[in-house]
């Protein structure tokens, strides 16, 4: 089977390009003997089908960290074909990767992402004399809409190995140089609201207030939208559908037997209480799917929006002084945010972080203070009958024990974090479409990985509470 290889720097649009590609159904794997994850999918290509990579970003194939080892790797061991994807509006840095590629050798293809964006930052690019003079097929694409993603494919059967050739790094950018005069032009543009808001967000002493209001406004509309799905949708499902099933159960098993205690549990004044019965058919369902789904499902599409906007990044550097304190760097912010929605993702995305130190530092903030959405929703339905002040005393506690026991750990263990080194992308609208699929995935993942685990928990505890153990 043929494969190809999606690579290009980081935040150049790998993934939209991936997506496109290979739609939804994709396999996230770790490179053997890594830690480093990446996506892989099927294509028909030419009526047989091709294995698509999405190999970590890089900038170069000189690899500065494990991600672009894996990168430099995966060119030398699996590639057939490379789609070199390209930030169109910034040429001169993406190109310097593009050529380390092309002295490779390996039949590429070149896909000029983010093409729409170009008139908008007053780029114009001469899309004949960048094919002639690199001498590959490149294709305009834009991966959030789809342009240019069948002529890509159709430029496939166009690549073509080529001698390999070694150059000096003063050479490549010499040549970048000679590229860039003569095939790009800037025109003069005014800078807009976008431009402004992206300078505002990410500097300290508006960036603060404006990532303030972003949470506040975010945890808001978490609760809205998974406070009205319990309330308007869950709940009544369960009650005016499942409740009378439940029952015709329970005359079926006859109260007080082993098996009723175990599925259906204790009734309250001869009805289903899913809050009180403990059955693994009744609270054991009704819990992780009725009380803590919406929430999760509120929170993963709150955390797609930002993610596709270009907020988190931006975030990540706000938090970068503060998080040094607690001996990690901005970035451990984004574990920290898929930490609220399920620890389960929340401590595979340590990953990211550089050293040993800091990713057992987050991994185990994470799982004393930072509560799951499975948590969260436990606490709001448990205390928050007595109003939200005690709410906040919860959070404010766990806060506090976030605060000293990362304080504690930074002076406990050697080392130091690493300075912040990060891509920070413009603003996007984000598409409709990759926010559902993200979406799906990570409710899959909860679905498939958390509730097996929550059932049989309440299947143990319910044998031991009914042989009186």
């Amino acid at each position: 089977m043929k494969k190809i290889l999606l690579m290009g720097n980081p935040n150049v649009g790998k993934s939209a390009i991936f997506s496109r590609l290979t739609g939804a159904r994709v396999v996230i794997s770790n490179y053997p003997g890594t830690t480093v994850e990446f996506m892989q999918g099927h294509i028909r290509l030419r009526g047989e089908e091709a294995l698509v990579i999405d190999v970590p970003g890089t900038y170069t194939i000189k690899p500065t960290n494990k991600a672009e080892e894996v990168a430099v790797q995966m060119l030398g061991r699996d590639g057939d074909i490379v789609i070199n994807v390209v930030d169109a509006t910034n040429l001169e840095r993406n190109l310097y990767l593009t050529l380390q590629l092309i002295e490779s050798g390996i039949p590429m293809v070149i896909a000029l992402n983010m093409w729409d964006d170009t008139k908008h930052c007053g780029i114009e690019i001469n899309l004949e004399k960048l094919k002639a003079i690199l001498d590959v097929p490149v294709i305009p694409t834009c991966g959030l809409s789809g342009e240019g993603i069948k002529e890509l494919v159709e430029s496939l059967s166009k690549a073509k190995p080529r001698e390999k050739k070694i150059s000096s790094a003063e050479k490549r950018w010499q040549e970048i140089g000679k590229i860039i005069g003569e095939i790009q032009k800037l025109h003069h543009r005014h800078h807009t609201f976008l431009d402004s808001l992206q300078d505002l967000s990410i500097k300290p002493s508006t960036g603060i207030p404006i990532a303030i209001a972003v949470l506040f406004l975010s945890f808001q509309i978490i609760r809205f939208i998974g406070e009205g799905l319990i309330s308007y949708l869950f709940e009544p499902l369960f009650k005016n559908l499942w409740a009378p099933l439940m029952l015709k159960l329970s005359s079926i098993l006859d109260p007080g037997t082993f098996l009723h205690q175990i599925l259906i549990g204790k009734l309250i004044e001869n009805q289903i209480d899913f809050g009180q019965s403990f059955g693994l058919l009744t609270t054991g369902l009704f819990v992780p799917l009725a009380m803590v789904l919406p929430y999760i499902f509120s929170f993963y599409i709150v955390l797609g929006l930002l993610e596709d906007a270009g907020y988190l990044p931006r975030l990540a550097v706000l938090v970068d002084n503060i998080m040094h304190h607690l001996g990690l760097h901005g970035y451990a912010i984004i574990p920290m945010m898929l930490g609220l929605g399920c620890n389960v993702p929340g401590a595979l995305a340590t990953r990211l972080l550089e050293g040993r130190r800091e990713k057992f530092i987050a991994a185990t903030l994470m799982a004393i203070a930072i509560p799951c959405m499975a948590q969260t929703a436990m606490i709001i339905g448990l205390v928050g009958e007595r109003g939200g002040g005690y709410v906040a005393i919860i959070f404010s506690t766990l806060f506090l024990v976030l605060v000293l026991k990362g304080l504690l750990l930074n002076k406990l263990l050697k080392g130091r974090s690493p300075e912040i080194l990060i891509e920070i992308p413009p603003y996007r609208s984000p598409q409709f479409q990759a926010v559902i699929k993200k979406l799906w995935m990570r409710i899959r993942g909860f679905l498939t990985a958390a509730i097996p685990y929550v059932l049989l928990g309440i299947l143990f505890v319910n044998i031991l509470y009914a042989l009186k153990i």
